[in-house]
């Protein structure tokens, strides 16, 4: 019986996979994920560097899929399926679309980058266990931890 109980605790993932899916004006946007915790870490400026590529979850490459052409931070993005990556900072972060997919998470080849945009970003009050992303009526949002930052998308 222990042995049952070891074995269905083994499975369970540490960041376990996740989707968002929402539609901006008639395009239907999905993201695949694995959702790391926090688990009492210093998450932005430690474990995730200010300034420099993050792999914007954990596991595979985050995938973004687009079912239309949409406009992010007013620059045209195709639709179509991208690995996403995000350089992160205090005030402000980039968010990445790469053509690459497929690949682990820590596989970037900039060259292959499709869009760049800078976005918003700030400390929240409230702390965020797992990293999370949310399709919202206007745009794109990413919180983990205390951080946060939002694409407008149309």
């Amino acid at each position: 019986m222990l042995s049952v109980v070891f074995m269905s605790n083994a499975q369970k993932k540490a960041s376990p996979a996740k989707t968002a899916v929402g539609t901006i004006n008639g395009a239907k946007i999905t993201v695949n994920y694995s959702s790391p915790a926090v688990k009492g870490r210093t998450i932005f400026g430690d474990l995730v560097p200010l300034g420099k590529v993050w792999r914007a979850g954990a596991n595979e490459a985050t995938l973004i899929e687009t079912s239309k052409d949409i406009q992010v931070e007013g620059k045209k993005l195709p639709a179509g399926k991208y690995s996403f990556f995000i350089i992160p900072g205090e005030n402000s972060s980039t968010f990445i679309f790469n053509k690459q997919t497929g690949q682990w998470g820590t596989k970037y080849d900039e060259s292959k980058d499709a869009l760049r945009v800078s976005v918003s970003s700030s400390q929240t009050n409230s702390l965020t266990e797992n990293l999370t992303y949310s399709v919202l009526e206007d745009g794109l949002e990413v919180k983990w931890e205390y951080g946060s930052a939002k694409a407008s998308i149309k």
